[in-house]
């Protein structure tokens, strides 16, 4: 019983320190909170915290029982330091990483972080650039001088097994079993431990702070290989099938006809984390985003717009499939699911047209390459086009470099094309070739730098466009692949606004009494699929997740998810609803959180049939 209690006792400790040093790292979002509820993560956290612990627990467990058994009364003490100081060692590694993703991500280090570090190593570089690196050195060297100092005071002395009669070790074989056992579950409940037993505020940092961070990355491989069971059924089937078609029936299938083209040339600018907030039309900021400014005032702008989650993968397949997020994944996770779902290019590709992507970074990342040659996407353009002394992007290439390439590409390209181009400079750790506009002295200028510098590049781009004999016929089409914490920095991940993003069409080719204005409706960028067919004059029955914004009868709506959360916004009002703890983060009425849930009990259950 000495090991149980010694061993338990050290660990609690150390996630204790581990705990504390998340609450003092983001103690500015604690500001407004009593004192009382900041410490009640710690008695919050302390199932998760037994439960991983006694995960430790086991092999020290079986050690003990089978040194009783052999009648051998000591154990192995140097064998118990170095296996627990590997785990104190990658613990301390672990909470580092996740005070970084939760600052750039707004959620807890899980799975999805490592499956990017060991597939793609330069990008997971690349992002952490940023990233306060004395700042998080310093944590990590105090965690570990901290934990092995008391590791040291803990295992001073010898660890005994007392000289009982088998009956008696068997006896207390079985009660330790039992108690880790108990530990490891959560008790003797219905419900295992999960997430939600760490969940008690309404403040959802105090609720991430009581989850085990260890505890919850373990879960995270475990749930990602759930594709078969539906972890969102709210409901029986039949009413959430009703709610989902509620909102894609219309009155009449009709729409406004803004292009005065049957067929023209299409260009989509998918441009990275380029948030409403970054323009002076929605967020009211001078001079980051000038030339895009102004070509909201000449387009047709949709002021509505929000992105389907927070990531670009997630981006991606929303805007060129109409596919929505999986709340605590992606599809792009599954190339055999991912390839049954429709996409903007075959469509276009059975009418005639071709189909290409230009993109700065590595089409393997995260499955781009897949989903787009499963796509019938003809030509793909990544870093491995553009020579080594073009490679000053940690990244890949610079925005300005690729767009260069597509335009020369286009020039001896054959009437009707649709042309995509993913832009990557404005991303983590926002570098620019040159000088950057607002200083780089923190994150927030950097991050404003590089959306000038993004915008100043697509100026060139359209300039020496429309010197070109393809450019009357051609449709620009501008949206971003989510939004940004930045530049106003208050937004949290659940909430509407940091979702808000662009969407403009662009072109000769829009009839002159449609340009300069606006279509005010709420949607989502999963709709610009439909859209856009719509306007072709080609049928978009197939995605069944998009709607046409230009059919007056169409409902206004828009679905959005972050890790394991969900978001629905309506004319009215938004919900935000957290489905590990349960709880509704913002109140956008009864009837929004049903039809939120049933569209996400839809996507998934759709996911799992593909």
């Amino acid at each position: 019983m000495k090991l149980f209690v010694r061993f338990f006792s050290y660990w609690l400790i150390f996630h204790f320190l581990h705990r504390l040093a998340f609450l003092v790292y983001f103690r500015e979002k604690l500001e407004g909170n009593s004192s009382l509820e900041n410490c009640k993560v710690f008695l919050y956290g302390l199932r998760l915290d037994l439960s991983i612990t006694g995960y430790i627990f086991i092999i020290p467990l079986l050690l003990y029982i089978t040194f009783s058994f052999l009648n051998r009364h000591k154990l192995p003490l140097g064998f118990l330091k170095i296996y627990q100081i590997v785990f104190v060692v990658l613990f301390s590694i672990i909470t580092i990483i996740d005070l970084q993703i939760y600052h750039a991500w707004g959620t807890k280090v899980n799975e999805k972080v490592f499956s990017y570090a060991f597939k793609f190593p330069k990008e997971a570089m690349a992002s952490s650039a940023s990233s306060p690196v004395l700042l998080l050195s310093f944590i990590l060297i105090a965690l570990l001088a901290i934990s092995l100092f008391l590791f040291r005071e803990f295992y001073k002395q010898p660890i005994l097994i007392p000289k009982y009669n088998k009956k008696i070790h068997a006896l207390v074989g079985i009660v330790l079993l039992s108690l880790t056992f108990l530990c490891i579950r959560g008790g003797l409940g219905v419900a295992p431990n999960n997430q939600s037993m760490a969940y008690f505020s309404t403040h959802q940092i105090l609720n991430h702070a009581a989850v085990n961070t260890e505890w919850n990355l373990l879960s995270s491989f475990f749930a990602s290989k759930k594709t078969k069971k539906n972890p969102y059924n709210y409901f029986k089937q039949e009413k959430a099938e009703n709610y989902f078609k509620a909102l894609y029936t219309v009155q009449k299938d009709t729409s406004l006809n803004i292009l005065n083209s049957p067929k023209p040339n299409i260009v989509l600018v998918i441009m990275e984390s380029f948030s409403a907030n970054l323009t002076h039309k929605y967020g009211k900021l001078q001079g980051v985003t000038p030339y895009f400014d102004s070509l909201l005032q000449t387009g047709y702008s949709f002021d509505n717009i929000y992105a389907a989650g927070n990531r670009t993968d997630k981006g991606l397949i929303g805007t060129l499939a109409g596919y929505p997020t999986l709340a605590a994944g992606s599809i792009v996770k599954w190339p055999e699911k991912m390839q049954k779902i429709p996409a903007i290019s075959q469509k276009l590709k059975k009418v005639g047209y071709s189909n290409s992507f230009f993109y700065g970074g590595e089409l393997e990342f995260d499955n781009y390459k897949a989903f787009l040659l499963s796509h019938d996407y003809d030509y793909l353009v990544d870093k491995n086009v553009f020579p080594k002394k073009d490679m000053n992007s940690k990244w890949g290439a610079y925005d300005g470099l690729v767009l260069n390439h597509q335009l020369r590409y286009l020039n001896n390209e054959k009437s009707p094309f649709f042309s995509t181009i993913l832009t990557l400079t404005h991303h983590e750790p926002f570098e620019v070739p040159g000088d950057y506009k607002f200083g780089k002295s923190d994150d927030l200028n950097k991050f404003k730098s590089t959306a000038y510098y993004t915008d100043s590049v697509l100026n060139n781009f359209l300039s020496n466009a429309k010197k070109q004999s393809w450019y009357a016929n051609t449709l620009f089409i501008f949206i971003a692949d989510h939004g940004h914490y930045y530049p106003k920095a208050k937004e949290e991940i659940y909430e509407a606004g940091r979702y808000h993003i662009p969407m403009l069409f662009y072109g000769e080719v829009i009839k002159p009494e449609y340009r300069g204005r606006s279509n005010s409706k709420i949607g989502s960028q999963q709709d610009l699929a439909a859209t856009l067919l719509a306007q072709l004059g080609i049928s978009h029955k197939d995605f069944i997740y998009s709607k046409n914004l230009l059919n007056p009868f169409s409902k206004e709506f828009a679905f959005y998810t972050w890790d394991n959360g969900l978001g629905f916004i309506t004319p009215n009002n938004y919900l935000a609803f957290d489905n590990v703890g349960k709880s509704i983060l913002i109140d956008g009425g009864k009837e929004n959180l049903n039809i939120g849930q049933s569209y996400l009990q839809i996507v998934y259950q759709n996911f799992i049939n593909l």
